[in-house]
């Protein structure tokens, strides 16, 4: 970037130019900056179709739009003809062993057997294209850059995202010349669209650069393709650049994209792999017909008919929902400036609620039917070797991730992760036989894309046994929400059933007679243990939801009253020696200790087993645990301690929560103590970039405006007196409902209850519990404006 461009985005005066010019079309539901992006992670802007994100700059001399397919991966079967999924043969063997070591007492021995024959095997090198070897990694596809052939002094420069459209823009003027961009993904027609407009004929110049191995290039008919694959594994791709022209010419050559004279480029990208979600290949999309059906759809559709149909499919599930929380008390400033004059302390409530929105942005452009998983970085990767591999990790974060789905109506969006899990379930099953011998299926720490649901790599952070009980509950949400019966029966309960063997084999006797997970250790903190609280919690709450999925299905077998047998005899959470919710079966919590797991309140959120109701006592446990571990932490850490407050019924400590999540950072390095915050962008800030942050957020603001895990509709159980006036419409709860409410001095005055006709249920509010039932129409109104 020329220096001019720098001292024009810290000059007060065109500042001031920049907000008298745009201050008109700021919404509520608007990012934007007086500058390009100059880092990808804390920056730049994402957008998505479902299937690809991408992320934009705005640079004025050259645009640099970067992009990631979700099924791209490196590593897996094909990159290491010894793949195995992770699993070590006949692991089990030294079950018995581990357990005996850990009943005498030899908690160095049975830690040292674990780590050394429970480990999963992956193969590292440097033939491998990410740290983690055969396991593999999301990649990056590559990046397009545009350079535009202007020059002269820049004025009224803006850089947005309108959520309300997920609309893209870059808007500027030099001298008496206008330039315009919009970007968007567009899920029906799988396409990601960007469009160049100048009041001026323009050159410009593009070009596609990809680290992956190149197998062709081409240009013709107006299209731009690049075939590549991934090196380790060979796994091929294609992605193609349409372009549409109002005017001008194109010339080709080495790569390369020469515009002359045109006053209106429209680039269509449309992308494939041969990745499938099939265990043992993952192998067999035709991407090149893939691709070429996508661009024969494109060639009837203008860039109006593109953007309207975006629109209208983006529309249908973003506005589901709306939130209103105040006015901001600021003057319209950039929305870096605006965050941290927020978290300077100004009161800002519709920043709050442009989070909360932008969370559900970010599901709906990353997450749609037939699309894969999203990821840790949700579908925004610019890497070929991203933190953590960019895969799924199944300790909190994936589950964090798609806790929004559900709460903020957009069970569609849901429907990827629940596609992701049904396809652990066969090579889950290996490793619970293979490591535990149990029936059932299982996955540990780090899932990847091709089954690898072995413990990790290291221990104590790869062993965590509870992975696919806690992927299941999701699949019983999916159910709760929806009420669809042919999902739980066909799809859902079979998953969860298998899930739950797991834990009915693996628990066993303690010296009480109570079932407890051994071994165990928690989730990344701590050493090995005779029970770790959170599996058991885990295995309570799989067990519970395959008994209520029973009943609703109407099933009474062996399998049932095994599970109910079982879930009576778990060691429940326990209350230790200072008032603390014991982490472990062994008493030795460190009330000093502020690790950024507090996996052990699992029984609270997301689980059911802890409520200030039914189980008071555990909640002040609870409560004790939480001031104890403090306020930091990385961001999903902020993110789950905020969901922990409200399901305490503690608005304003949620509300403090939310602030401290809302923290500004800059940092990308990886910190994992009291860094975790939000970027510039407001995506979440581990620090490295994580998704889990913003989805942990939206979710935290919806328990504290309504919940409804303990079977009755509670609304506002956690308000904040920063929140006394407002509305919300369209959250949903479970049982089907759709709730509307509105409120004014901390209380309700109106509420709109939506679902099947003629259903009941329990509802309160004000502090009131009464039953309702629903009209002929789906709809029950509560009034209460005196």
């Amino acid at each position: 970037m020329k220096i001019f461009i720098t001292k024009l985005a810290i000059s007060n005066y065109l500042i001031l130019m920049t907000v008298c010019a745009f201050s008109q079309e700021n919404t509520s539901l608007e990012l934007w900056y007086n500058e390009p992006a100059s880092n990808w992670m804390t920056e730049a802007l994402p957008i998505g179709n479902g299937y690809v994100g991408a992320m934009f700059f705005g640079g004025i001399q050259e645009e640099h739009i970067q992009f990631s397919e979700g099924t791209l991966w490196s590593g897996g079967p094909d990159s290491n003809p010894e793949y195995n999924f992770g699993i070590r043969k006949n692991a089990h063997s030294f079950l018995p062993k581990v357990r005996k070591l850990l009943e005498e007492g030899k908690l160095h021995e049975a830690d040292k057997m674990t780590k050394s024959e429970f480990t999963g095997i992956i193969q590292t090198g440097k033939q491998y294209n990410a740290d983690f070897g055969d396991y593999g990694a999301q990649q990056t596809m590559g990046d397009i850059y545009v350079k535009v052939g202007h020059s002269g002094e820049v004025s009224n420069y803006k850089r947005s995202l309108d959520i309300s459209r997920a609309l893209g823009k870059v808007e500027y003027n030099i001298g008496n010349k206008n330039y315009r961009r919009t970007y968007f993904g567009n899920y029906p027609s799988n396409v990601m669209v960007y469009r160049f407009e100048s009041s001026v004929k323009t050159d410009y110049e593009i070009r596609f650069k990809s680290p992956h191995v190149l197998i062709a290039q081409n240009f013709k008919d107006g299209v731009y393709t690049f075939e590549g694959k991934v090196a380790d594994n060979g796994m091929p791709f294609e992605t193609k650049l349409s372009l549409k022209l109002s005017d001008g010419t194109i010339t080709y050559k080495d790569g390369i994209l020469l515009i002359k004279a045109a006053k209106n480029v429209v680039i269509l990208n449309t992308s494939s792999t041969a990745y499938t979600l099939t265990y043992p290949s993952y192998k067999g999309n035709d991407y090149k017909a893939d691709n070429e059906k996508k661009l024969q759809e494109l060639a009837r559709k203008s860039f109006d008919d593109l953007k309207r149909e975006h629109v209208q499919d983006y529309s249908n599930l973003f506005h589901r929902v709306s939130l209103n929380l105040g006015k901001s008390a600021q003057p319209a400033v950039p929305t870096n400036k605006r965050l941290q004059a927020y978290f300077n302390g100004l009161e800002d409530a519709s920043l709050e609620s442009l989070y909360f929105q932008y969370a559900r942005y970010l599901m709906i452009s990353a997450s749609r039917p037939n699309s894969m998983s999203m990821h840790l970085q949700g579908k925004w990767n610019n890497s070929t070797n991203p933190p953590w591999a960019a895969d799924y990790h199944s300790n909190i974060n994936l589950e964090m991730i798609y806790w929004p789905a559900e709460l903020t109506n957009l069970s569609e969006c849901h429907v990827p992760f629940l596609d992701f899990i049904e396809s652990l379930v066969e090579p889950g099953k290996l490793t619970a036989k293979e490591f535990f011998n149990t029936r059932g299926w299982m996955t540990n720490t780090m899932t990847n894309a091709y089954g690898y649901t072995s413990p990790g790599w290291g221990i104590p952070w790869g062993f965590f046994p509870g992975g696919a009980a806690w992927f299941s509950q999701h699949l019983w949400d999916h159910f709760d929400f929806t009420q669809d019966e042919e999902f739980l029966r066909t799809r859902a309960y079979p998953v969860m059933k298998e899930a739950a063997w797991f834990w009915i084999d693996y628990l066993t006797k303690d010296e009480n007679g109570k079932l407890v997970s051994k071994p165990s250790y928690s989730p990344e903190h701590g050493g090995i243990s005779k029970g770790a609280s959170m599996d058991h919690q885990i295995a309570w709450d799989i067990l519970n939801n395959c008994i209520k999925a029973a009943e609703v299905l109407g099933i009474n077998d062996d399998f049932t009253k095994k599970a109910i047998q079982t879930k009576a005899a778990i060691l429940p959470p326990q209350i230790g020696s200072w008032g603390q919710l014991q982490e472990w079966a062994e008493d030795v919590d460190d009330p000093n200790n502020k690790h950024r797991h507090i996996s052990h309140l699992f029984a609270l959120h997301p689980g059911n087993q802890i409520s200030t109701t039914h189980t008071p006592k555990l909640a002040e446990a609870a409560r004790i645990t939480l001031n104890a571990r403090g306020d930091s932490g990385t961001g999903w850490s902020r993110a789950w301690k905020l969901n922990f407050w409200a399901r305490l019924n503690d608005g304003n400590r949620a509300h403090k929560m939310l602030r401290n999540l809302l923290k500004p950072v800059s940092s990308t390095k990886v910190e994992m103590s009291t860094a975790g915050g939000t970027y510039a962008n407001l995506l979440c800030a581990h620090p490295p970039f994580q998704l889990d942050g913003n989805m942990g957020g939206a979710a935290g603001m919806v328990e504290m405006l309504l919940q409804s895990q303990s079977g009755i509709i509670e609304l506002l159980p956690a308000l904040p007196d920063a929140w006394q006036q407002g509305e919300i419409k369209g959250l949903k709860a479970r049982g089907g409902f759709e709730v509307d409410i509105q409120w004014k001095d901390g209380h309700v005055i109106n509420s709109k209850i939506k679902g099947k006709p003629n259903q009941s249920s329990k509802l309160k509010v004000n502090n009131s519990v009464i039953t309702f039932q629903l009209n002929a129409d789906g709809i029950y109104e509560f009034s209460n404006k005196n």
